[in-house]
């Protein structure tokens, strides 16, 4: 949920007001919206008015996507600015409320380790690990961190390595290993006064930093805009004119995976799939000033809604569902 851009690009705080207008437009997609304009604010240094957000968020009185993400990521920015027994408060219950989304979990153990609570730290990685891995044979990716998290930790208590570090190890991509990575000795490092062990250290940190970036790096996917059956219906009844678009729902869901492929195969990267709905896509037209009729507004709808933090990647991981919203997964549907 944090932005992407370097800060010495971002003006965080216009940033933030801009996210929280745009919040204003669009209350579907308020939570994602508002959590990003939270970091800016956070990253400008306006911890309090983040908190805002975030109380924002909690009492909006309508349905939260993720309402635990949003109480760890307030327990994170509360501590950052001297609040530390109300944001033990808040991770005390999301370990209580045992959340399925690894997110949670990573930002309050994060949080605990950033603060020295080493002890407090491995039992919150190790009680999210069991929770959501134990009995799986192939961690999700999202799940990953949490067992890097866990590992780490462990190496800073000079813990051996156990089954779920063995695990961690598995998955882990980077040429270096886990245990140099997480050695403590190499941050001890970083305070020697001897100037070459000073350069080697700052050289592997640069390049490990370069690894790292390049694989948390998220840009805005193009996405290929998809509809479900009954939202098809709706807007081919509605808008006759884009009935030349989708000719039939089973059609137009293989144009999507091929234009996937396709596009795929000519190596563009971060491809996405949005899901579009007949009253979103009729407030965006509004917006545009364009009648919804009007078939080249599609791929700007499609743009907007990716954007907006509303693209699936594509292709799904392996064992998960198909984009096309069949319950399959998608190996044994478009996939095949």
């Amino acid at each position: 949920m944090r932005p992407d851009t370097p800060a010495e690009n971002v003006d965080h705080a216009s940033e933030a007001a801009r996210l929280e207008r745009t919040a204003e437009l669009y209350p579907e997609d308020a939570e994602a919206l508002l959590l990003r304009a939270a970091a800016h604010r956070e990253l400008a240094g306006d911890r309090p008015a983040a908190t805002a957000l975030y109380d924002r968020l909690l009492v909006s009185g309508t349905g939260l996507d993720h309402p635990a993400l949003v109480r760890a990521l307030k327990a994170s920015n509360l501590w950052e600015y001297g609040h530390e027994a109300e944001a033990r408060a808040i991770i005390d219950g999301i370990r209580t409320a045992s959340p399925r989304d690894p997110a949670p979990w990573v930002i309050v153990a994060e949080s605990l380790e950033s603060h020295d609570e080493l002890e407090q730290a491995h039992e919150t990685f190790t009680q999210a690990v069991r929770l959501l891995l134990t009995g799986v044979t192939e961690p999700p990716r999202a799940t990953h961190p949490l067992l890097f998290g866990r590992h780490r930790v462990r190496r800073m208590l000079g813990a051996v390595h156990d089954e779920w570090d063995a695990l961690a190890d598995s998955v882990h991509t980077l040429p270096i290993t886990l245990d140099e990575l997480h050695d403590p000795k190499r941050v001890w490092s970083l305070g020697s006064e001897n100037p070459a062990e000073l350069e080697a250290e700052i050289t592997r940190l640069r390049a490990e930093l370069g690894a790292y970036r390049q694989a948390l790096s998220r840009p805005f996917p193009v996405a290929i805009l998809h509809w479900p059956a009954d939202e098809l219906a709706e807007l081919t009844e509605a808008y006759p004119t884009l009935a030349r678009e989708y000719s039939s729902y089973e059609e137009h869901l293989a144009t999507t995976e091929a234009a996937l492929r396709e596009l795929a195969s000519s190596g563009t990267p971060n491809l996405g799939v949005v899901t579009g709905t007949v009253p979103s896509y009729e407030a965006f037209a509004a917006s545009e000033g364009t009648a919804p009729g009007d078939a080249t507004l599609l791929p700007q709808y499609a743009t907007t809604l990716a954007a907006r933090g509303r693209a699936v990647a594509w292709p799904p991981e392996r064992g998960a569902a198909c984009w096309c919203g069949s319950g399959r997964a998608y190996g044994e549907c478009h996939g095949a």
